[in-house]
């Protein structure tokens, strides 16, 4: 959950992960929260999050190809290998994401 901290007129001014002092709790859903963060510039727009979203299903998909030799790694442009190798260790990095497999996504 949320935390935040409100002004003198009762909005929201600081938003935190971490439970503190002075802090109060809010859903993550909270409309007010959303608008805070809508304004702050730290909400994604719908298009934008299904476009990340698209982006690990295809990266899951040219692995899957690659795996059942449909195509090789290097039949693909120098700067594609070279952004999915990138993709690839970040996504090792982070917790490895499988979409086409069924694995739960985490931020």
């Amino acid at each position: 959950m949320p935390y935040v901290k409100r002004d003198e007129q009762g909005r929201i001014s600081t938003l935190s992960l971490v439970p503190e002092s002075g802090l109060e709790e809010i859903p993550a859903t909270s409309p007010e929260l959303l608008d805070f963060m809508r304004n702050a510039g730290m909400e994604q727009s719908t298009l934008q999050q299904s476009d990340m979203r698209l982006v690990r299903v295809l990266e899951d998909l040219i692995d899957l190809l690659i795996d059942r030799d449909v195509i090789r790694f290097t039949d693909l442009p120098l700067p594609a290998q070279e952004k999915l190798m990138e993709r690839r260790s970040m996504r090792q990095s982070l917790g490895a994401l499988d979409l086409l497999g069924g694995a739960n996504e985490t931020i």
